[in-house]
């Protein structure tokens, strides 16, 4: 059922078929998307509704979209399910990051390859035994864009939560017993970073069969902070940005000779 007033438009998007490409970036802020579609050729506003910015324009003639998402899994995956449902199919999430692992710095790019599911709306989609898992082909992209920028950037699983200040007071919550334990957790696992939309978009992506992934820009990291390293606070994502650019670009070319 749609519940919009307009039939032809998606209920919480705005936007319907022809009115995006089958490649759509997805970064969380509304104010990025103008940003990224500067990247793009002939780029237009097609839509601006709740938390939902996006624009439509052209890589190499073929026709990309940006769409923001808003905060979390919940609006992830709305954008999503309703980018599918105007004609998407592949997926890139450019955001920000909390680094985990020391050696991940401010202003480093990451590249997720899964996500931990400590977050409730990938529960609605597939029982908590399913992984969590990017796009073997957009990670590849991912890869190979960032290395060709020339950016440091680490590969690997991120977590995903719903509380962002569960993550940087977690001492201050009532489930503290249960958030402390875990961080060391993931940790000790070799969890890379933390954000909050990629365990949704990757399991929804998942059920709908479509292509999904992540690059991150590190904001800071609280593990170097408690170390007494050098921390500083970075807010730059233009590198995050061209790194999601280019791997549409490698992803387009590879679709154009495979004849997808």
């Amino acid at each position: 059922m749609n519940y919009s007033e307009d039939a032809s438009k998606q209920y919480h998007i705005q936007v319907g078929e022809g009115d995006v490409g089958k490649y759509v970036i997805l970064p969380g802020d509304p104010k990025r998307c103008e940003k990224i579609a500067k990247y793009f050729d002939d780029a237009v506003l097609m839509a601006d509704s709740r938390e939902y910015v996006t624009y439509t324009g052209y890589l190499d003639g073929v026709k990309v979209s940006v769409t923001s998402t808003g905060i979390g899994g919940p609006s992830a995956s709305i954008a999503m399910e309703e980018l599918v449902k105007a004609g998407a199919d592949t997926f890139v999430r450019v955001g920000t990051c909390g680094g985990m692992q020391l050696d991940v710095k401010s202003g480093d790019l990451v590249i997720a390859t899964g996500a931990i599911r400590m977050e409730g709306t990938s529960r609605e989609y597939a029982p908590i035994e399913f992984p969590a898992v990017a796009h073997i082909e957009v990670v590849n992209a991912l890869i190979a864009s960032a290395g060709k920028l020339g950016k440091e950037f680490h590969v690997g699983v991120v977590q995903c939560k719903d509380a962002f200040y569960g993550q940087h007071e977690p001492e201050s919550m009532p489930v503290s017993y249960e958030l402390l334990p875990k961080w060391e957790a993931w940790k000790r696992l070799g969890c890379l970073a933390s954000e909050m939309e990629s365990a949704a978009l990757f399991v929804a992506a998942s059920k709908l069969h479509v292509r999904a992934g992540s690059v991150f820009l590190v904001v800071a990291n609280q593990e170097r902070e408690r170390e007494g390293m050098d921390n500083p606070v970075v807010h730059d994502t233009d590198m995050a940005i061209r790194a999601a650019v280019e791997a549409l670009r490698k992803l387009i070319n590879e679709d154009r000779k495979g004849g997808r």
